[in-house]
């Protein structure tokens, strides 16, 4: 067999989806060290300078891509503008969760709720869009939701979070799934709808309990930051998803939650139950499952 130019165009593209997937979820992994610096701000005020600098961002990015085009496209499509004004509601929803579970202590559930996201991903293409599981796959999301289970009689403390963030951001996919809008038009105006409740958030709290925002370099900078750490790895993804298989941007997703996890023993000291164990080892037998017989599909299917 003939071994792949180094220097091919197609070696390059791969090379560069690579790097763009690793870029995005290694972002996303070190991302409770970023809400860290912000422990001292309100989950709700980062959220919404979260949503404000991230349009900032993404609206020169629009028009210098030339992108106006599509965006007034989908403005004019009722039924884009309201799949995306539900998905703008759940990533929003999102966001605080995540925000509010590393701020007090909570990394470690954050881990397990994006390690079971694509487990519930597959569930919700069973139960909603009627697609039919494989074998392997009811025995990988059997494990999942067993180690659930039994985090959850052993009083898991943090079991909600896990729950939250998964099912909003599988929620989330699904509705950009069916939504007809670009990655990078659809974000932008999902950060449009979010805009006029975030602004109005910030006036409400600055006339009552007042805001970070202008009250010290480390919390101001952060929160204009807050744009890039959100647009920057979300425009790596929909790169990286253009030129890398599915069975391979599959595989790159479980780096952010495991750097999670690193994170939340390592760095925050949280402790890790042998409940705990069990639900991870088996959530993680389940993903190992799921990325084999994703490869084998794949394989199967490749023409020779």
């Amino acid at each position: 067999m003939a071994r792949a130019d180094p220097s091919s165009p197609e070696t390059r593209v791969d090379r560069a989806g690579l790097f763009q997937g690793l870029g995005a979820y290694g972002i996303w992994g070190v991302l409770p060290l970023f809400f860290w610096l912000l422990r001292d701000v309100a989950a709700g005020e980062v959220v919404a300078d979260r949503i404000l600098w991230s349009l900032g961002l993404l609206a020169p990015v629009v028009l210098l891509a030339g992108r106006r085009a599509r965006v007034r496209d989908a403005l004019r499509d009722p039924r884009a503008m309201l799949l995306l004004s539900v998905s703008a509601a759940l990533i929003s929803v999102n966001w605080l969760i995540y925000i509010w579970a590393v701020q007090n202590g909570h990394v470690l559930a954050g881990s397990l709720g994006y390690f079971l996201n694509p487990l519930l991903n597959v569930l919700l293409g069973v139960v909603l869009l009627r697609e039919r599981l494989r074998g392997a796959q009811v025995v990988a999301v059997a494990l999942a939701a067993l180690g659930v289970a039994l985090l959850a009689v052993s009083a898991g403390q943090g079991i909600w979070i896990s729950l939250a963030l998964a099912s909003t951001f599988a929620l989330y996919g699904l509705v950009r799934k069916v939504a007809p809008v670009a990655a990078l038009e659809g974000l932008t105006l999902e950060t449009v709808l979010l805009a006029p409740f975030a602004i109005a958030y910030l006036l409400w709290l600055s006339a009552h309990d007042g805001v970070a925002f202008g009250q010290g370099a480390l919390p101001t900078v952060a929160l204009i930051l807050s744009g890039v750490v959100t647009a920057v790895p979300l425009l790596l993804f929909a790169a990286a998803a253009r030129r890398l298989p599915y069975s391979t941007l599959g595989l790159l997703q479980y780096l952010a939650p495991t750097l999670q996890f690193i994170l939340a023993v390592t760095f925050f000291g949280e402790r890790v139950t042998p409940s705990h164990l069990i639900c991870f080892a088996l959530i993680w037998t389940g993903l190992g499952i799921f990325a084999v017989d994703g490869g084998m599909v794949v394989r199967r299917r490749r023409p020779a």
